[in-house]
């Protein structure tokens, strides 16, 4: 299991790594996945924007974007792109602590990454349940260390 952590053309350094990994393969054993290679880069919304265009053809900004490079239904390897200024503005919009959007942010790629889209409103709302259970298995870490 290799999951890494990247930061592109912003400062950023995440907080607790070691225990996200752990959150993160929790996460997937309960779904029943196995993450073989699973990278997470941190980017400013100018640096995503620009792949949302030119991987996507969308012009629009986005707090994520995942490529699923996994070639086994069962098994996760895909890099999942993160914009640090949309998940700050998104925390300060829906009054959160940037920590807790955060960790809904890398939960929600990680679930595209197992197959759960978000375009309907059932979808999203299905999404949305998965996302407030990571958080809160996430949160019980915190509390057990």
């Amino acid at each position: 299991m290799a999951i890494h952590f990247f930061s592109e053309d912003v400062p950023f350094s995440l907080k607790e790594k070691q225990k996200r990994k752990k959150w993160l393969s929790e996460i997937a054993s309960i779904q029943s996945y196995k993450i073989r290679d699973l990278n997470y880069i941190f980017c400013s919304d100018e640096y995503l924007h620009k792949i949302n265009l030119e991987y996507l053809n969308h012009d629009d900004y986005t707090d994520i974007i995942t490529f699923d490079n996994s070639e086994n239904p069962s098994v996760i390897e895909g890099d999942i792109y993160i914009s640090i200024e949309r998940v700050n503005e998104n925390a300060e919009k829906h009054q959160l602590d940037q920590d807790t959007e955060l960790s809904r942010v890398i939960s929600h790629g990680l679930f595209h990454l197992m197959g759960q889209k978000d375009k309907t409103k059932t979808d999203s709302k299905a999404m949305r349940s998965k996302e407030d259970f990571a958080i809160s298995l996430f949160e019980k870490k915190k509390c057990s260390t």
